[in-house]
């Protein structure tokens, strides 16, 4: 796992273009049969991805955690930008096609990431926080979101916010994620 400091705001203004993606550019979430994490000092939020292809992927509890197991005190989303594939949570299944998410509550002791494809591999984005309490389990689509419309053509800014991990869709500590999807002809 990658670790990230926090630092004063006044230190970056004298980074260079290098020291800025040194500290704060994440480049590498994606890599075949690999987990990529990056854990960030600033809110203990650690964020990546998981690219099953030949093989399964367990997650493991990293030395930096100092707990027995990864969501031992944490809670996580993991949203699928690739094809399809499974999440394992604990020996139960949960199928999550190209776009859809599922939060994970605080106390999963197992948690291994599958393809269904390797020709199109799921590509799992994980966001993962500490967690005072544990909440349920839920597998959000597209539908169940709740979807926001924003911007305007003329500003080529046109796009659909679909809020997955949200206070209105279902409970966590505090993670949140969603997915942004711009309209044809919008750029960002």
């Amino acid at each position: 796992m990658d670790t990230r400091y926090a630092n004063h705001p006044e230190d970056s203004k004298k980074y260079n273009t290098a020291e800025l993606r040194k500290h704060y550019l994440q480049e590498k979430i994606f890599s075949e049969d690999e987990i990529n994490l990056t854990y960030s000092h600033v809110d203990r939020i650690i964020l990546g991805g998981a690219m099953p292809v030949k093989e399964n992927l367990s997650l493991k509890a990293a030395a930096e955690l100092r707990a027995d197991y990864f969501l031992q005190r944490r809670e996580m989303g993991v949203i699928n930008v690739g094809g399809s594939g499974t999440v394992v949570l604990d020996g139960k299944e949960y199928a999550l096609d190209k776009y859809e998410c599922l939060y994970i509550g605080m106390g999963t002791k197992e948690v291994t990431f599958t393809s269904s494809d390797n020709k199109n591999p799921a590509k799992f984005y994980i966001n993962c926080a500490p967690a005072t309490k544990t909440y349920p389990t839920v597998k959000i689509t597209r539908d169940n979101a709740l979807i926001v419309n924003l911007g305007s053509q003329d500003n080529m800014n046109k796009r659909t916010i679909y809020k997955l991990i949200h206070p209105e869709v279902c409970e966590s500590c505090q993670l949140s994620m969603g997915v942004t999807m711009l309209l044809s002809g919008s750029g960002w």
